[in-house]
């Protein structure tokens, strides 16, 4: 095997393990080799300088370099997996481009690795090949131009506008036209040219996703050119609108990303009905007006959340509730880290639910003559609101109306608290009944909703009740679940319809319900006092 460090730092074009051709780029690697072997088969490959600073790269990489090398043509890796190197993190996708032929090494590198490659738009050569065990997908597309510089221009920020060849490992081997390492270090998000967010308008919200993923803030003249070309994203497609968002709502601090939505004018292109919260004033305990609180609803869920974990929580207030969390963490973290219809887990959709809870309050609005405001039926008004905004940006039925359930349920734990009674057996199941699984995702938001609504813990007499109903709702969905929440039946409508004489109809309907809470409260155990109870409520 030649050997190829002295070549270190730059692009050899091999004919076999002979070397044809040596240059800056592959690509002039390739136009020297051709020049001299016109007719052998030729690979090309980046020479790397084994005493460079390393990158932390993906693991995959390695998996891939060996097929990589055997390429004909230059690959380089590109934006967010080079950006993420630098930064020290690791990625789960990763995208490649070459000068011609994407398709056509998708499938080669889909069939090595045994996973499955898929064409993603054939008009612009752009492939991927999907590894469904370790939720990755890598993308291979043709240059967007003649050459990779082209193509680095017409990406969106200076971060992502950078490459690397896909053998290399090193920092000295990466390309970077647009001075993207200067703004790392500096947590810059910068555009690349003038016409980004003209050519593609949903990379307004990408800054704004990607200042919040990072801790990043975006130039003044990036702030300035997101806020006038915010009236685009009327333009886009809302499958691609709503993808963003998710990943808004995914990132650690998804209220500084609503926050910044609202200043950059871009809140009332994508979901007006939130936007149209900010002048929606409300009463005591409340001090902020409904999109304020909003927001400081989601930040205190993130917060709330964390309580789930084994780390002491950051805010010293919250470790009592982590103590009565403690015996249901690791339950509530498998129901958040569920995946529903459309793929979204079930964290993504309590932080939906979180952003939507109140969104009912601008239609139901009103004023008593003492100067009480008051928001009626807000929470049905509300669910109704959420689930045809989610429709409309191409969340699943399933996940939709789920959000809709929290929304509809916010108020309830709090409700139940202010009664200042125990909670019986029987409301308990009323709340199941009417809330399924998203009761588990209410009792988390409406702790959110109290910690929002004082900035804090506030009134501690109430916050009390309120942990304390929550554990109680908590106890028994976890462990009393055959009891109290769904409990098995005693009868069935066969039954009913023999020893009552009665016809098929809503009434057997009616009674096995009757049966099941009066179960469920502890005031029935057995058969025959089901069929006694039945008795009794139907002839009443």
């Amino acid at each position: 095997m030649t050997d190829l460090s002295v070549y270190a730092g730059r692009w050899v074009a091999l004919a076999g393990d002979e070397v044809a051709g040596v240059g800056f780029t592959g690509e002039e690697a390739l136009h020297m080799a051709r020049q001299n072997r016109y007719k052998a088969r030729l690979t090309v490959r980046y020479v790397d300088d084994p005493a460079g600073e390393a990158l932390a790269l993906s693991p995959l990489l390695e998996r891939l370099r060996p097929l990589l090398v055997q390429s004909s043509q230059p690959v380089y890796l590109v934006g967010g997996a080079v950006r993420d190197a630098l930064l020290g993190r690791y990625t789960n996708d990763l995208d490649f481009v070459l000068p011609q032929g994407a398709i056509k090494l998708a499938f080669q590198i889909g069939d090595a690795l045994g996973e499955p490659a898929y064409v993603l738009d054939r008009a612009r050569d752009t492939g991927r090949v999907v590894l469904p065990g370790q939720e990755m997908h890598l993308d291979f597309a043709r240059f967007r131009g003649p050459d990779l510089l082209t193509d680095l221009r017409e990406r969106d920020f200076s971060i992502n506008a950078m490459a690397l060849p896909a053998t290399a490992v090193t920092r000295a081997a990466i390309i970077d036209p647009f001075g993207g390492q200067e703004d790392l270090p500096d947590s810059r998000i910068r555009l690349v040219n003038d016409h980004a967010l003209q050519d593609d308008p949903v990379r307004g919200l990408r800054a704004v996703r990607l200042a919040a993923s990072l801790n990043f803030t975006l130039t003044p003249e990036t702030e300035t050119a997101v806020q006038q070309a915010a009236p685009l994203l009327s333009t886009v497609s809302v499958e691609r609108i709503r993808d963003e968002l998710v990943k808004m709502l995914a990132t650690a601090v998804p209220d500084q990303a609503i926050r910044q939505m609202k200043t950059l004018r871009l809140l009332p292109v994508v979901l007006p009905e939130i936007a149209a919260l900010a002048d929606v004033t409300q009463s005591p305990p409340h001090h902020e007006p409904v999109l304020a609180h909003t927001i400081s609803a989601l930040r205190w869920l993130v917060l709330v959340e964390a309580c789930l974990a084994e780390e002491r929580p950051s805010v010293p207030e919250l470790a009592s509730l982590q103590t009565m969390l403690a015996p249901f963490a690791e339950s509530l973290r498998v129901h958040l880290a569920r995946v529903v219809d459309g793929g979204l887990n079930g964290r993504i959709l309590l932080r939906w639910g979180a952003l939507f809870h109140d969104v009912g309050k601008k239609e139901t609005r009103t004023v008593e003559a003492d100067g009480r405001i008051r928001f009626l039926g807000h929470d049905q008004v509300g669910a109704e609101i959420a689930v045809s905004r989610l429709r409309q940006l191409r969340l699943s039925s399933q996940a939709s109306k789920f959000v809709g359930r929290i929304v509809y349920g916010h108020m309830r734990p709090m409700l139940l608290a202010n009664t200042g009674r125990p909670v019986s057996r029987r409301a308990v199941f009323r709340f199941y009944r009417n809330t399924g699984a998203a009761g588990l995702d209410i009792c988390l938001l409406s702790l959110a909703d109290h910690l929002a609504m004082y900035d804090g813990v506030g009134d501690e007499a109430a916050w009390e009740r309120l942990v304390g109903v929550t554990a109680v709702l908590l106890q028994n969905y976890f462990e009393e679940h055959d009891k109290t929440v769904a409990p098995v039946a005693l009868v069935d409508g066969h039954t009913l319809i023999k020893e009552l004489n009665l016809q098929p109809g809503p009434e057997v309907g009616r009674l096995l319900r009757l049966i099941q809470e009066a179960q469920a409260a502890g005031d029935i155990s057995t058969m025959a006092e089901a069929v006694a109870f039945a008795h009794q409520s139907h002839e009443k």
